[in-house]
């Protein structure tokens, strides 16, 4: 897993998060070549979208992804294009799955996502009080709380 920033002309970032949806009904669908397929298809996905996937799983009714991405895309955005056009995709290439879902819908509603990262909220709150104790040089610093 590489820890390699995102450099832009203005901005340094490193933005990960951790997303998981469901199969509708969570049917345990994602199984074998649909499963391999799934994983292809969302890895094309992140690669179109600027998506570095960190690790993932596609179990039999979910997926899993830890991901890092660029500062400009919504998460709820990326989630909705992974789950519309790998829904599409899979039951246009699995007849079986438009059988079992009639109403087209492939993913249940809705997804988690969490933010991750390197360093907790413990140590940005540390970082914060040592610009407030009196041996800082600048002593105009507010803290809002």
């Amino acid at each position: 897993m590489s820890k390699e920033q995102r450099i832009g002309s203005h901005t340094v970032t490193w933005l990960t998060v951790h997303i998981v949806w469901v199969t509708k009904y969570r049917y345990k669908v994602l199984t074998g070549d649909i499963q391999i397929r799934c994983r292809e298809l969302v890895k094309q996905i992140c690669d179109a979208e600027d998506v570095r996937i960190l690790k993932g799983v596609v179990s039999k009714d979910h997926v899993h992804i830890h991901i890092e991405y660029r500062p400009s895309l919504a998460i709820s955005d990326l989630v909705k294009r992974l789950k519309d056009r790998t829904s599409r995709r899979l039951q246009e290439e699995y007849p079986e799955l438009s059988k079992r879902y009639w109403g087209r819908h492939f993913w249940a509603i809705g997804y988690g996502a969490w933010s991750t990262g390197n360093i907790t909220d413990e140590m940005v709150n540390e970082y914060l009080e040592h610009h407030r104790k009196p041996g800082n040089i600048d002593t105009d610093n507010i803290i809002l709380e």
